[in-house]
């Protein structure tokens, strides 16, 4: 298959959007992007009329054998596991094709809850719920019978409609976390208690690389008391900014000259339900 520069242009973002959201992953994600047009290009049938069709399946086959080949990795990862925060204030929105990356289905919170996904189940939810394929294509892309795509699509559907109610209104949600800072530097316990769920939960991912809480934390006085406990023992040049990360307000955290942490939120009738800390420098973006 004849792939070019343009092709190369104009496949790339939907193909990382792909892999981004099927991996959790942008290191791997991009990796496997790379190697679906190395493939491509080294096939030789000259009657792929569709390329775009076919590159798709190729992408997503090849995340599913990640995906089955990682389980093992994923099983034994020390501590809770948190998708790699995608750090958004470089992309730009010039080009069309980049909005692929910035549709429905990239917030942490929904990113984590594809774990709870089987890799077909994964696949098929991605490619009708974000990328609205129609079942004759998603069948075609994942080898499976169109009535079998339905009952998987229906399937991971009731497993991860815990996140329906999840708030992707940027705005609204960064004054609320704007508010939770702020309640937060000032020990007002009152207000903080307005903007948490009683049961929050916040989930740390230090991978074995950095000390992190290995189970999650629950409960708003439990997880006021970690985040507090961080601070005490921050470094004199510590400090935050709100940045988007994968579409949504995040507080990233600098130490030392560097990204340190991410703290990214799932939020739900205007309170913050669960927070991803993600402190495994293997995850962070490199300044």
């Amino acid at each position: 298959m004849q792939i070019t520069k343009e092709d190369y242009q104009l496949f790339k973002p939907l193909l990382f959007s792909i892999g981004y959201r099927m991996l959790g992953s942008v290191v791997e994600a991009e990796d496997i992007v790379q190697e679906t047009f190395l493939r491509a290009s080294q096939l030789n049938e000259k009657n792929i009329k569709i390329k775009k069709a076919y590159l798709c399946k190729m992408m997503t086959n090849l995340c599913l054998d990640v995906l089955k080949s990682a389980r093992y990795r994923r099983e034994h990862y020390v501590g809770p596991w948190n998708p790699e925060p995608l750090l958004l204030e470089k992309l730009q929105t010039i080009d069309p094709s980049e909005t692929l990356i910035q549709k429905e289905g990239l917030s942490i919170a929904y990113l984590r809850m594809m774990e709870h996904l089987g890799a077909d189940e994964r696949a098929i939810l991605l490619l009708r719920e974000v990328f609205d394929y129609p079942y004759s294509e998603i069948a075609t892309i994942v080898g499976k019978k169109e009535e079998n795509c339905r009952k998987i699509y229906s399937r991971a559907m009731q497993k991860i409609s815990r996140v329906e109610g999840e708030s992707l209104n940027y705005e609204k949600n960064t004054l609320l976390i704007n508010r939770f800072i702020e309640a937060f530097q000032m020990q007002n316990m009152d207000a903080l208690l307005e903007l948490i769920s009683e049961n929050v939960t916040l989930f740390s991912d230090g991978g074995g690389k950095v000390t992190a809480a290995i189970r999650p934390i629950v409960s708003s006085s439990n997880v006021l008391s970690l985040l507090y406990g961080i601070m005490k023992k921050a470094p004199e040049d510590f400090y935050f900014e709100v940045k988007n990360v994968n579409r949504q307000p995040a507080v990233v955290i600098y130490m030392n000259g560097k990204i340190q942490s991410i703290l990214s939120f799932y939020i739900s009738n205007e309170k913050i339900v669960e927070m991803y800390i993600t402190m495994n420098p293997d995850k962070l973006p490199i300044q």
